[in-house]
């Protein structure tokens, strides 16, 4: 699986492609192709150009139409350098296999992308399994374009011509043959995965009698920087996507209550479940957590959306339902357009102060929301605050004798 991940050394060009819909417009489109250069590079691409087009649903030959993958066709025969086009959507096999015939270059989808970073970032043996899994379930439905030639048969059905002397008889074709490694293989890591989430399960009894809190969020919100912070460790945390894909858990104390702080892979969207479910040690953490920690980027412009993303996400693994902080991130990068006094158009999301985002969310959720820079370290301390007041809380419920590390007094004689 390493040469399908795109080293750093060697910095491709790429072209990126997407789509305006019905139910995804320019603006959202040109969103989404932001996300999609990031994830490019991160993976160590160079983005060079950006395609669109309008359409009311992909084709299903092509993706997008004759005339678009025509122009596409013609920028990169007049580019030389450029050696791959990214498509923002999930292809199918079909797709991929007419658009390589008709660009030949190196053709990657949104999903392929994202899985050659899991490849890139994946460090202990725990997450190479869950990354190599992912990639198999894949590359299963699509290994029909990655070898044409794989349709001729290893044995002549009913003792034909075909075949070798020897070799004659009920034969399976080398599709056929690849597709069982590839389920043997997938047989074997998921055996592996059930040892390793049995020595998980093992560590997460292990841990006594204390809350467990899950920083959850979608990826680079700044949930890995914001575990240093509170856990005074060193995780690894970089301005890229999927910074972090092992989870990695600390014991965090304020003032005299200890609980479990654990840092988890971030969502992102378009992802189908099914990877995301590859991530199953990493997200048993998030399910037997206690309470999550929901980090937002408030400084990007469409940061509503990846609430609901990771809402949905949730959902979908069965980690919605639980009591939930939301931390908006990165106040300090805040930035919204003024509007002139005498400009009497409503006004829109771009022209939103700090101050009325932090009333509209304090209406919404009352005191389960909180605004923070974990870089700058501002409001630290009241997040500090609300943790612990929400931890105590369930702490009380889950284990009511008093096993606190020390008695607070202050508060009982102020009482």
């Amino acid at each position: 699986m390493k040469e399908f991940v795109i080293s750093e050394a060697q910095t491709e060009k790429a072209v990126l492609v997407a789509l305006i819909t019905q139910t995804q417009d320019e603006r959202k489109t040109n969103e989404y192709l932001e996300e999609l250069a990031f994830l490019a590079e991160t993976a160590g691409a160079e983005v060079v150009r950006k395609f669109t087009q309008r359409l009311d649903t992909a084709n299903s030959v092509t993706f997008v139409g004759k005339g678009k993958l025509q122009e596409i066709k013609e920028y990169i025969t007049e580019n030389e350098e450029i050696g791959m086009v990214i498509f923002d959507d999930e292809l199918s096999a079909k797709q991929l296999r007419n658009i390589e015939a008709e660009l030949q270059v190196k053709i990657l989808d949104r999903t392929s992308l994202i899985l050659d970073i899991f490849a890139m970032r994946a460090q202990t043996a725990n997450a190479k399994t869950q990354v190599e899994l992912a990639q198999y379930k894949y590359m299963l439905p699509r290994l029909t374009r990655l070898w044409t030639h794989l349709e001729r048969q290893s044995g002549s059905s009913g003792g034909g011509k075909g075949g070798s002397v020897g070799l004659r008889g009920p034969g399976e074709t080398q599709l056929e043959m690849d597709k069982r490694i590839i389920l043997n293989r997938m047989s074997l890591l998921k055996q592996q995965l059930v040892e390793i989430d049995r020595q998980k399960a093992t560590q997460r009894k292990n841990r006594g009698r204390m809350i467990r809190v899950a920083l959850v969020g979608y990826t680079n919100v700044g949930k890995s920087t914001l575990m240093n912070l509170m856990a005074k460790s060193e995780v690894f945390a970089e301005n890229k996507l999927f910074a972090t894909l092992d989870t990695t858990v600390r014991k965090v104390i304020i003032n005299n209550l200890p609980f479990l702080l654990s840092d988890t892979v971030g969502f992102i969207r378009k992802l189908p479940t099914d990877l995301v479910e590859s991530f199953k040690s990493t997200l048993d953490e998030v399910r037997e957590a206690d309470l999550l920690v929901h980090v937002v980027d408030i400084s990007h412009p469409g940061f509503e959306e990846q609430i609901e993303v990771v809402s949905k996400t949730l959902n979908d693994i069965g980690g919605g339902g639980k009591p939930c902080i939301l931390v908006f991130n990165k106040v300090d990068a805040y930035t919204y357009i003024k509007k002139e006094e005498d400009d009497l158009t409503p006004k829109t999301k771009e022209n939103r102060t700090l101050y009325e985002l932090e009333s509209t969310w304090m209406a919404k959720l009352n005191k389960n929301c909180i605004f923070i820079s974990a870089r700058e370290k501002e409001n630290i301390d009241e997040l500090k605050d609300l943790l612990y007041e929400k931890v105590k809380e369930l702490h009380v419920q889950r284990f009511p004798y008093n096993d606190f590390l020390f008695q607070m007094y202050d508060e009982e004689s102020d009482e």
